[in-house]
């Protein structure tokens, strides 16, 4: 049994979900919805861009959702996949709103206005871009760790993203990710500073958190069709009540995403459809688990030969 995997922000590009757009009516309905909730024209921002405008958070967010959402319903209505051909949803980041609102516990008009909200937030969680993050390779997230809490005295930094076998990111306030990049050098340990605005997954975007609280408590939300990993436990959450909390908590918390990956896999799952724009995830998922089998979808094509 498949699991289906969605992507998070840095794999938008501009001209995603196009293909889908331009043959199918039900996804220009999806399109031109989200225009209307949103008020301004996003289909247009990303089917032509500019890519400037489409890469800030706040636009980001509701963009890479609409492109996910599009391309599942593309698969529901094409092929023999429904939202139940799945042993588990997971997405990373605010891929984990596109995993809940396509196993039916969210709306599609409740998870843009949703994400609309955390983008800005997020974007404007730190002032004057003083916050950022980092991608370190080739080290393990122990090694990391032990650096980080050997080093409190001189800066402070967090672990915002476990995502795979070798690859762990940081945030943290510039000149603090500055001071353990040149730590890192020193012992040989490859780093680089990544085209971020805000120092996500980290309790530098608390106020963010306290934030989007108050409006995913009074939104509502449906029980989904399988079990959501969480980004913020890495395990299965079904119940409404715990769904919310842990939305809240993730904004502000680690993306477990390599535990996350290796329940399902110890859970009996050995195949994924990584559902959205790019592939980033299925590069993750391979070097947590080289025998698994991966299929992205991005395009017609990849929708045809599904069941290959």
């Amino acid at each position: 049994m498949f699991s289906v995997l969605f992507p998070g922000q840095g794999s938008q590009f501009v001209g995603m979900a196009k293909e889908f757009f331009n043959n199918f009516n039900y996804i220009k309905d999806l399109f031109e919805e989200a225009d209307n909730e949103l008020n301004f024209k996003l289909s247009d921002l990303i089917l032509n861009g500019p890519k400037d405008l489409l890469d800030q958070t706040e636009n980001t967010q509701p963009a890479i959702f609409l492109a996910s959402y599009s391309i599942f319903k593309c698969l529901e209505k094409e092929t023999s996949f429904t939202n139940k051909s799945f042993k588990f949803y997971a997405g990373h980041s605010l891929g984990e709103y596109s995993a809940i609102a396509c196993s039916g516990a969210l709306n599609f008009i409740e998870t843009l206005k949703l994400l609309k909200l955390r983008g800005q937030l997020m974007q404007h969680a730190v002032k004057d871009s003083s916050g950022g993050m980092i991608a370190i390779l080739g080290s393990e997230i122990d090694i990391i760790k032990q650096i980080l809490n050997n080093n409190e005295d001189n800066f402070k930094c967090y672990i915002a993203n476990d995502n795979s076998n070798g690859q762990v990111v940081i945030s943290g306030y510039l000149s603090d990710l500055n001071n353990l990049s040149i730590v890192l050098k020193k012992k040989n340990i490859k780093n680089m500073i990544l085209p971020v605005s805000a120092p996500f997954h980290s309790p530098l975007m608390n106020d963010a958190s306290e934030k989007m609280q108050e409006q995913i408590l009074k939104t509502d939300f449906d029980k989904p069709v399988v079990p959501l990993i969480s980004n913020v436990t890495a395990k299965p959450v079904e119940s409404i009540d715990e769904i919310k909390k842990l939305l809240i908590q993730q904004i502000n918390s680690p993306v477990r995403w390599r535990e996350s990956i290796l329940h399902i896999i110890n859970n009996g799952v050995t195949k994924f459809i990584e559902i959205g724009p790019g592939k980033v995830l299925s590069g993750l998922v391979k070097r947590i688990d080289k025998s698994v089998i991966l299929k992205q979808i991005n395009n017609l094509n990849d929708i045809k030969k599904i069941n290959d």
